[in-house]
């Protein structure tokens, strides 16, 4: 986008967010990334791709806007940024009292049961996010993903270069999962209730003869269950928290599978 040049021009010498070409290319990019037209963060190829230069744009948004009062229904809001609207014509369903920001993309076929996604994130065609759950900024969520209850995945502005957290196609997040910090979770992985992934987690794959050890990462149709592993401290030895993969999504599970289906699948009690 031409727009490119000018978010990194402003992204240096802030002065020139007062210049009102500079505003229009900063709002041009939120417009743009609220339609789906770009992303914070893409694949390229098997990689993934962070546009640092829309993470900037987002950044410089908020300075630039003013705070306002709105009344929506009986609702009151005091605050920067507008909210997404057109559901209808996007074809989608927004249960109250769900809130998205404007500059978050949501496709087709999304299901907002009362949930917040932020700017910047990328919520693909299928997806349901349940009661409670939260799409933080910048956050990369596929297609046919089921987020669960109350689930947070967190989001990652600055610094700019931060990969953002991903969740890829098909993969069902359990209730009161956590994952945050640029973590990544793998096509069709299903994660039981109360997993928490960060960008720095042991992720230990313990269903060979020996661990494999994966840091903030899932790999595809992986099933994770919470876990702990011994860890020595000057005060004595002490378990702390990882998250274990227990076994491997079948290729014929339908990718809308409940968790509890898949967990049966490798023999854990639910």
């Amino acid at each position: 986008m031409k727009e490119k040049v000018q978010i990194e021009q402003a992204w240096d010498n802030r002065e020139l967010t007062k210049d009102p070409s500079i505003v229009n290319a900063i709002e041009n990019v939120i417009q743009a990334l609220n339609d789906g037209h770009i992303r914070v963060a893409e694949p390229v190829g098997e990689k993934w791709q962070v546009n640092e230069w829309v993470k900037k744009a987002i950044l410089l948004y908020f300075p630039i806007r003013r705070m306002e009062l709105k009344e929506i229904g009986i609702f009151e809001y005091h605050d920067k940024m507008k909210l997404k609207t057109g559901y209808e014509s996007l074809g989608v369903r927004v249960v109250p009292p769900a809130v998205a920001r404007h500059g978050a993309y949501l496709a087709k076929g999304v299901i907002l049961m009362p949930s917040y996604v932020n700017i910047g994130a990328y919520v693909d065609e299928g997806t349901m996010v349940d009661t409670w759950a939260t799409v933080g900024s910048c956050a990369q969520v596929g297609k046919n993903v089921h987020l669960s209850g109350g689930v947070g995945i967190g989001g990652v502005l600055e610094p700019p270069q931060a990969s953002p957290v991903i969740i890829e196609d098909g993969a069902f997040i359990g209730s009161r999962c956590i994952v945050v910090e640029g973590a990544h979770i793998g096509a069709r992985a299903v994660l039981g209730a109360g997993v928490t992934i960060t960008g720095s987690s042991k992720i230990l794959d313990v269903t060979g003869d020996e661990v494999v050890e994966y840091k903030g990462y899932v790999p595809a149709d992986s099933v994770v269950i919470p876990g702990s592993y011994p860890k020595t401290f000057p005060a004595g030895s002490f378990h702390v928290p990882c998250a274990l993969i227990i076994g491997k999504r079948k290729a014929s599970t339908d990718l809308k599978t409940s968790l509890n289906d898949a967990l049966r699948e490798n023999n854990i009690a639910v």
